[in-house]
């Protein structure tokens, strides 16, 4: 073999070390998919949950100041499943979709519904809790449905419409405005009002509250299915958190913490019934 012969195959064998070298495989990794929020989290440690801390009893804080409720329960359950640590972030309605694209929580719980809109934003897990909007009354009113209120009060809080779902059924009612839900939930302990109309979730734990109160058997607007938010994108991460919610809910622990928070057993099935 000449020595040309031998420039030319030390050439191509340089050429072959630099196409296997680094810089084919950093165009791997920076074209790799982002690591998911689920492996983040285990990595750090800690879970960092958004949710609404001023809605018992979803959430709030106790009288040592901690966060407690039906959301931080199933947020204590998650973190213990992931063995990690649990921090609750307190998060508005307004806030909710801002703190999970900048990256401030890793899911958020807060009361938070499923809906066409939202979703261009981020993304939802299978639903975990269902409401609707039914009536608070006194348990010796005698007052079953909407169907009872004619020529009766309803108390609402100013600026809502909550009313409006009595008068669309064609039912003559008096609509008396409160400043605040306690308000209204006065008014109606008191016999000011015959029934106060909101989330039957909250309403439910009104009356685990006080003993004189009941909740009536209704749904007067379309069910509400609430999920958990996450950053839009991430699958394994929703992956996840859908199995963790399977089998919370397969198990039963899901409807025992219910129970707990609100009084009664849930009143409408997690899905939609076709």
């Amino acid at each position: 073999m000449n020595a040309t012969s031998l420039k030319i195959i030390a050439g191509a064998l340089a050429l072959l070390a630099v196409a296997g070298c680094t810089p084919t495989e950093e165009k791997q990794v920076a074209g790799a998919a982002p690591q998911s929020t689920l492996q983040t989290v285990l990595q750090r440690g800690t879970l960092r949950v958004g949710d609404c801390l001023s809605f018992a009893p979803f959430g709030f804080y106790d009288k040592d100041g901690k966060p407690d409720g039906y959301d931080v329960d199933l947020a204590k359950a998650l973190a213990s499943k992931m063995g990690v640590k649990l921090e609750m972030v307190n998060t508005t309605s307004a806030n909710r979709i801002p703190n999970l694209q900048t990256n401030k929580v890793d899911v958020v719980f807060c009361n938070f519904t499923r809906n066409l809109e939202r979703a261009k934003e981020i993304g939802f897990t299978n639903p975990y809790v269902v409401a609707s909007e039914a009536m608070l009354v006194r348990k010796e009113s005698g007052i079953k449905s909407a169907h009872d209120m004619a020529g009766k009060t309803i108390a609402t809080v100013k600026g809502s419409t909550n009313g409006d779902e009595v008068r669309s059924m064609g039912i003559e009612v008096k609509i008396q405005e409160y400043d605040s839900s306690q308000a209204a939930i006065l008014a109606v302990k008191q016999g000011q009002a015959d029934a106060m109309i909101e989330d039957n979730n909250f309403l439910a734990y009104q009356a685990k509250l006080d003993p004189t109160l009941t909740v009536t058997n209704e749904a007067l607007v379309p069910l509400e299915y609430n999920a958990f938010g996450v950053k839009q994108g991430d699958q394994v991460w929703l992956n996840y958190l859908n199995e963790f919610l399977f089998e919370i809910n397969a198990s039963g622990e899901n409807a025992t913490l219910y129970q707990k928070w609100f009084g009664d057993k849930p009143r409408y099935p997690l899905n939609p019934q076709f």
